[in-house]
């Protein structure tokens, strides 16, 4: 049986498909799993520790020794997705139905995907149409893995008065130590910031099938054609902003496009945000649907959208002209 190579080939499929299993499983036979020991542990409660760990290796990968455009391009890019996905969120708040929806939209859902970006996306997508110091951007990119700027959007909004994502102090440093652990990891030790990335990608199936065990299938129906909304305007807003933000400093315009994309951690935020505030329970369950829809709509729309836009390029040059040109 080819079960990777078939994973691979489905978006975002080594996050989906086992979230989508652990909710079939949970929908239809809710207590297979739930017999105690080792088996639970793994499969039913293992979401927020399998979680954690991703972010410490997450946080391994992000360094500070990046120089020239790449610190530039970096938080540029960063900066545009974090503005876009809290604004609309800070808006989804404000025009938020009885239920805490806005359009069928889970406000953390929006600020969750919109905020957080495919790296592996982004750097096939850099690494086709951009060049050297537009792929060193990446490591700026990390800092928007998991949960940080979203808590940060809902800590603001709730500071603010309008959203009940007030974090403590402790709440937030509880959620984030891991981050901060595997960055400090990280710039001591490249070999062991190496050594622990390698098997990051490998806790990604298991913690989407736990995260699938506290998901039910009448939440899909309910959330998955607003995840596709989600996914859409992902790649529109985020991506066609970069394009014109990136085109206007004078870089490369598909290299901004490129972060118009859900990333399939995101879709363990909700959880690391119900860990830091059990206030957002009741929305999390939908919020995860929606930000795994968007992460499946992405993939799929983004290298197209991109493709449309290089299409658009040519006619006045190309992405060539923006590679030709020395970097400042």
């Amino acid at each position: 049986m080819n079960i990777k190579a078939t994973l691979d080939r489905i978006p975002g499929g080594m996050m989906v498909v086992p979230l989508l299993l652990g909710a079939t499983i949970n929908t239809f036979f809710p207590n297979a799993l739930r017999i105690g020991g080792f088996t639970e542990a793994l499969f039913v409660n293992s979401a927020s520790t399998l979680i954690a760990l991703f972010l410490l290796i997450a946080g391994t990968q992000i360094t500070f020794k990046t120089a020239g455009s790449s610190v530039g391009k970096g938080l540029t890019l960063l900066t545009f997705k974090w503005v876009i996905g809290a604004g609309l969120g800070f808006i989804a708040i404000l025009l938020a139905d009885s239920n805490g929806l806005f359009l069928g939209l889970a406000p953390l859902a929006i600020i969750a995907a919109m905020t957080n970006s495919n790296g592996g996306l982004y750097i096939a997508l850099a690494g086709q149409y951009g060049k050297e110091d537009d792929k060193a951007a990446y490591p700026f990119l990390a800092l928007s893995d998991g949960p940080f700027l979203t808590m940060v959007a809902l800590s603001i909004f709730g500071a603010m008065g309008f959203a009940n994502g007030m974090f403590s102090p402790m709440s937030f440093v509880a959620v984030l130590l891991p981050l901060i652990v595997g960055v400090i990891i990280g710039n001591l030790d490249r070999n062991m910031a190496e050594w622990l990335h390698k098997g990051s990608d490998k806790l990604v199936p298991f913690f989407a099938f736990a995260l699938g065990m506290g998901i039910n299938f009448s939440s899909i129906i309910q959330g998955g054609l607003g995840g596709i909304l989600l996914g859409v305007l992902t790649v529109l807003l985020t991506g066609g902003v970069g394009y014109l933000l990136f085109k206007a400093i004078g870089w490369n315009p598909i290299v901004g496009a490129s972060e118009g994309s859900t990333a399939g951690n995101a879709v363990g935020t909700p959880a690391a945000i119900v860990a830091a505030n059990a206030s957002f329970g009741p929305i999390a369950e939908i919020a995860t649907v929606q930000i795994a829809a968007s992460v499946v709509t992405t993939a799929i729309l983004l290298p197209i959208f991109i493709g449309f836009l290089s299409k658009r390029l040519e006619k006045s040059g190309g992405v060539a002209k923006y590679n030709e040109r020395p970097t400042t």
